[in-house]
């Protein structure tokens, strides 16, 4: 980000967007300084703009002064017609499949190089869970995210192979190692992790496709999160298939997807 200096001529909504874009899943909440610095905006500006933006309710002014963002954003992002309609196509799947296993099932989806998670089910053991409604997690790191990096541009995964950073001190950080397993997520159509994200917790996930008549089109990865010590993982894959397959086939059945 540029510092103190602010490029001249930028128009208030420029300013309001360049302090939102300042937040990030490395850095979700920021002060007053940060956000001016992150941003380009003189303080006196970045003040008064966020106190318009937390009385709106696009952020939050935290009891220690930090700024994060509000709800009314992702209430908003959840109004985009194709992660409303997949939301909501995927609820009924997502419910009987944490029936079947109760373990935690969440979506999630691309965004950038990240995943977006767009829907979650707790489970019912004590697993530390990292992933919630509308958080953004490394796509290097996750369950969901080997998945949705496995399907994604080349030079999308190039750029993540350039950003690798360490989460635990499981997290697969050579670019080598990666690439080999997204080999084999593309050949086993799932991907498995074991406390790459966080200690204590191990996942597993599959594709949500939509079948094109150009191809399969991967718009969602499913995934669920259990203890590292559970050793049938690879037994609960035709559940997780079955479900992504349903959530696929409702979904061709949208123009969103076609």
């Amino acid at each position: 980000m540029a510092g103190h200096s602010a490029a001249p001529g930028r128009s208030v909504t420029s300013r309001a967007l360049g302090i939102l874009d300042a937040f990030g899943s490395d850095c979700p909440r920021l002060s007053l300084s940060e956000i001016a610095d992150r941003s380009g905006t003189p303080l006196t500006t970045a003040h008064r703009l966020l106190g318009e933006l937390a009385e709106w309710g696009a952020l939050v002014r935290r009891p220690d002064g930090r700024y994060e963002i509000g709800r009314k954003l992702w209430d908003l992002g959840l109004l985009a017609p194709v992660q409303l309609e997949l939301r909501q196509v995927a609820a009924p799947f997502l419910l009987d499949l944490h029936t079947t296993i109760r373990d935690t099932v969440h979506l999630a989806v691309r965004e950038g190089l990240h995943a977006l998670y767009v829907e979650r089910i707790s489970g019912r053991e004590s697993v530390p869970v990292v992933s919630q409604v509308g958080s953004r997690l490394p796509l290097h790191s996750t369950g969901v995210g080997k998945v949705l990096l496995a399907s994604a541009p080349d030079d999308v995964v190039a750029q993540v192979m350039r950003s690798l950073h360490p989460v635990t001190r499981h997290t697969v950080v050579d670019p080598e190692r990666l690439g080999q397993e997204l080999v084999e997520v593309r050949r086993r159509r799932y991907a498995r992790t074991c406390e790459e994200m966080s200690p204590g917790a191990a996942s597993i996930a599959v594709p949500v496709q939509v079948e094109r008549p150009s191809g399969p089109l991967a718009v969602a990865a499913l995934g669920i999160v259990v203890p590292p010590h559970r050793r049938d993982l690879a037994r609960l894959v035709p559940a997780l298939e079955m479900a992504a397959r349903g959530i696929g086939r409702e979904l061709a059945r949208s123009h969103e997807f076609h």
